[in-house]
C-alpha cells in the first residue's frame, strides 16, 4: 500500500495550492481518506475527510476555504486550499482508514508534502 502526497510547495498568503494523493495497493473508495497536517511544535491534525459514501467533512480551521475531492476511478483524492493563511504552513498527510479526527483511526499514511505560507 502506498499514499503519495504531491503538489506542496511556497506561496504568499491569500494564495492557493492543490494537493494531490494518489492511492496504490488499496482500494481507496472502501475507506475514508483524510487529509491532515503537522505545524511544527503542534499536534497532527485532521482537516478534510471523505468517507466511502462521498461525505466530506471539514474542520472549522478550513472551512470554507479548503475543498477536498476523490476520483475514484483514478484512486486518487485531492484537497484544493484557497486563501492561505500563514497558519496553513505544516506539512500536510493524506490517510486511508476510519471516519474520525483522530489519526489513531488512520491506518495507512503518505510521506507528507510541506506547504508554507508567506
Amino acid at each position: 500500500v502506498q499514499l503519495v502526497e504531491s503538489g506542496g510547495g511556497s506561496v504568499q498568503v491569500g494564495g492557493s495550492l492543490m494537493l494531490t494523493c494518489a492511492v496504490t495497493g488499496l482500494p481507496s473508495s472502501y475507506y475514508t481518506m483524510a487529509w491532515f497536517r503537522q505545524a511544527p511544535g503542534r499536534e497532527r491534525e485532521g482537516i478534510a475527510a471523505v468517507d466511502s459514501e462521498g461525505k466530506i467533512r471539514y474542520a472549522e480551521s478550513v472551512k470554507g476555504r479548503f475543498t477536498m475531492n476523490r476520483d475514484n476511478a483514478k484512486n486518487t483524492i485531492y484537497l484544493q486550499m484557497n486563501s492561505l493563511k500563514s497558519e496553513d504552513t505544516a506539512l500536510y498527510y493524506c490517510a486511508a482508514g476510519s471516519m474520525s479526527w483522530a489519526d489513531t483511526a488512520y491506518k495507512y499514511w503518505g510521506q507528507g508534502t510541506q506547504v508554507t505560507v508567506s
